[in-house]
């Protein structure tokens, strides 16, 4: 059984009285532990798609399957559930909060899921580890403004790992990384997936991060394919 399916996902928007699909009877099966990028041009729907799979933009038509389950039949808590504790979150900009340190940062996922004012050491430790593994063991204590833009990009990817999450929402997550690190970052992201069985789903608009995973999708219109089904090569 696939782990995440759309069936038929439409979203659309009115913007000066013209109608935009923005998603456009998307239909897709993606399996547990796959490493999935999905690669098109600025504006194809890559970001409303996976705002879409990850619960925060409601479709509006079609069905978000997730473990069997249709993620937007849930009521609102069992739908928080599902982006705190099954879903992790890369967004184009690392979003952190300007008042906490690298480490803080990370916790702060844990602190939200189980409404605690603290971390316990358990979870010290683990976002202690995370920032190790992405190259930033010594800045667990910097402050954003003490990080160049590729290294709080860096703690924005270990953040997405805090709650153990099932499956990787990534939005162009080495945008502002030299290619150096976004080599590291890319073999960072196999071994999760290969160690760990995480499922990825990655959008970028660079095709040479995308060669670089299991199956590879195209966007354009709000309409998906895969690359091989396409008859059009990755380039």
């Amino acid at each position: 059984m696939p782990q995440l399916v759309l069936e038929g996902v439409m979203k659309t928007f009115i913007v000066d009285n013209e109608r935009i699909d923005a998603v456009n009877n998307v239909s897709l099966e993606v399996g547990r532990g796959d490493l999935l990028s999905i690669i098109g041009h600025s504006g194809s729907g890559k970001t409303t798609l996976l705002s879409i799979i990850g619960g925060i933009v409601r479709p509006t038509s079609g069905r978000v399957l997730f473990e069997d389950r249709d993620i937007y039949s849930l009521a609102s808590d069992g739908l928080s559930g599902y982006r705190c504790e099954k879903v992790g979150f890369m967004f184009q900009f690392a979003s952190l909060l300007p008042m906490l340190t690298a480490k803080e940062n990370l916790l702060l996922p844990v602190i939200f899921r189980e409404g605690r004012r603290s971390a316990g050491e358990q979870e010290e430790r683990k976002a202690a580890e995370l920032l190790r593994l992405v190259g930033l063991g010594d800045k667990m204590n910097a402050y954003p403004s003490q990080l160049s833009g590729g290294q709080q990009r860096r703690v924005a990817i270990a953040r997405a790992f805090m709650n153990d999450p099932e499956l990787i929402l990534a939005d162009e997550p080495t945008g502002d990384l030299d290619e150096e690190t976004e080599a590291d970052m890319m073999r960072f992201f196999r071994t999760m997936n290969e160690e760990r069985g995480i499922t990825f789903i990655i959008v970028t608009h660079t095709t040479e991060l995308a060669r670089q995973t299991k199956r590879q999708m195209r966007m354009s219109n709000g309409v998906i394919e895969d690359i091989a089904d396409s008859g059009t090569p990755l380039s």
